[in-house]
């Protein structure tokens, strides 16, 4: 089945996307995985090509396009060629936090961050979890308390995506503490703010090329200025912004789905066994007719969703049931795509391997997949 929601400027960008990761991701993309960081540069590029915050409206230095079929295509071609790591990277940037600046930052604001952001000088994280506190973000511990104009910032947080390479730090913090909730605000840390620790880049199971890291708030004095939206506000503004998190990471679970699958098919028709390809026994070729069939419905739900984020019309019931199901059906196709891989498919020079170990955190990070059941669950009134 042909997907009928791209129209020919969005061939095209996926082509200069795929031009793009040729020439400046994948010669490099292995040096990156070592050093467990890609290189500032490649940031730089990819923004000075249009490839990072297609949304920031032209009078900042940005595309001004809101069609997130866009972002969707950044995703798949990323997630198409392997380069998992820097592929969150840009994710996280263009489809979670940038948004956030958009949508609530002052024209102040706007005008001192957003050029930077979308030309790839000034890299973007966003800071919600805590070593106590992941998917219950009502349970942060760091606070901000208000000191004439700036507050006082104090807390860790851990697991924080582009949080070695990060200038700009979307952080989650109790501007009053006593409220839950409802005292929830957000701030923007900025590079070299005295009292702002990076602790150490993580060691992951996967996702090598993508730094992730703890951080660390000590008295640090963040001028009220950079206070993005009302104080007290924060928790809304995540509850607003959480469904295009949860819809990015389905769009690169079903990226990655239909990669393994192309792989795994090539795979079969070239690897031979007792004479003859190993595709055409009944076991392979029915194996991959499942998996192909359920990639299908699965792109079909993601691809709808995707349209009805763009109408404004996406709800938060259905972006958790296409991030619980895309990342789920991710790690089954997957797996059952390195098992035809056979011993090929354990070792880390195939694709596959490496597919395998990324894909473990997709049904972890934007809320586990069981917080996912939670929200849906909601709809039945019980």
């Amino acid at each position: 089945m042909e997907r009928n929601i791209f129209e020919t400027e969005h061939h095209m960008f996926r082509d200069a996307c795929r031009t793009f990761l040729e020439r400046e991701v994948i010669p490099f993309h292995e040096q990156w995985e070592k050093d467990k960081m890609v290189s500032r540069e490649v940031w730089q590029r990819a923004g000075q090509q249009g490839f990072l915050c297609m949304d920031v409206p032209e009078e900042y230095g940005g595309a001004g396009v809101k069609d997130f079929r866009f972002n969707m295509i950044v995703g798949e071609e990323t997630w198409r060629v392997g380069a998992t790591g820097i592929g969150v990277g840009f994710g996280l940037h263009s489809d979670v936090a940038v948004p956030y600046l958009i949508h609530y930052g002052t024209e102040e604001q706007k005008q001192r961050w957003l050029p930077k952001v979308a030309s790839g000088e000034a890299i973007t994280a966003i800071a919600m979890t805590e070593p106590g506190a992941g998917s219950d973000l009502a349970a942060a511990r760091t606070t901000a308390i208000r000191e004439g104009d700036h507050y006082i910032l104090n807390g860790q947080k851990t697991f924080i995506t582009n949080g070695i390479l990060s200038d700009l730090v979307i952080v989650v913090a109790k501007t009053a503490p006593e409220l839950g909730r409802k005292g929830i605000s957000l701030l923007v840390v900025e590079r070299g703010m005295e009292g702002f620790e990076r602790g150490r880049n993580l060691e992951k199971i996967g996702l090598h090329a993508q730094d992730t890291a703890e951080l660390f708030f000590r008295d640090v004095r963040v001028p009220v200025a950079n206070l993005l939206g009302e104080e007290g506000k924060g928790f809304n503004y995540l509850m607003q912004q959480l469904p295009q998190e949860r819809l990015s990471i389905a769009v690169s679970s079903m990226g990655s789905a239909a990669a393994a699958l192309d792989w795994t098919v090539a795979y079969c028709r070239e690897r031979e066994a007792f004479g003859k390809p190993i595709g055409t026994f009944q076991h392979l070729r029915f194996s991959l007719a499942e998996m192909k069939t359920e990639v299908q419905i699965g792109q079909v739900f993601v691809d709808r969703c995707v349209m009805e984020l763009n109408q404004g019309a996406l709800s938060t019931e259905d972006a958790s049931m296409a991030k619980w199901w895309a990342s789920d059906l991710q790690k089954r196709v997957v797996d059952r795509c390195l098992q035809l891989h056979g011993g090929y498919g354990y070792m880390l020079e195939y694709p596959i391997a490496k597919a395998y170990l990324d894909a473990r955190v997709q049904a972890i990070y934007g809320g586990t997949n069981e917080i996912m059941k939670e929200i849906i669950s909601r709809s039945f009134g019980f």
